[in-house]
């Protein structure tokens, strides 16, 4: 499982040009599920992400996470981020996992997000058309990937 997130001062998804979720100050993340993904790496990911220290404290430190900030979150799916480019310069997707199994996953990854987060998260919708609308901040961009968690 991946996620490719974004420290953002605004963020918005639109679908068929009406806005679907929009968030203020927090994190956009873009997630990727692959084959074998499962209930630990949604964990993993869900517990970094909100504990990573990517906003500054008083002093101008990224020293605080988007829980200490009272952050936003919004969590979009995004099936590229498991692109192969090794051959050619079309990108296979083979890795990303099926919508039988990438929906149940990234539902239980909004949920348990936002019971530890102690309010909803935005999502975009699973499949649909997405533009996203964002503002980074910083620009502050991490990837992180729960198969590399040493």
């Amino acid at each position: 499982m991946r996620l490719l997130i974004q420290r953002v001062s605004e963020a918005a998804v639109h679908i068929g040009g009406q806005v679907k979720s929009s968030i203020g100050n927090g994190l956009l993340l873009f997630m990727g599920i692959e084959e074998g993904d499962n209930k630990e790496d949604i964990s993993f990911l869900c517990k970094k992400s909100l504990h990573l220290r990517i906003f500054e404290d008083e002093n101008g430190v990224m020293n605080r996470s988007v829980l200490e900030t009272e952050g936003e979150i919004l969590v979009v799916s995004q099936f590229t981020l498991h692109a192969s480019t090794k051959k050619g310069n079309r990108p296979s997707y083979i890795r990303a996992a099926k919508p039988e199994i990438s929906v149940p996953l990234y539902e239980q990854f909004c949920t348990t997000l936002s019971a530890l987060l102690q309010k909803p998260v935005q999502t975009g919708e699973f499949g649909a058309d997405m533009k996203v609308h964002l503002v980074n901040d910083g620009p502050v961009t991490i990837w992180i990937d729960s198969k590399n968690r040493e």
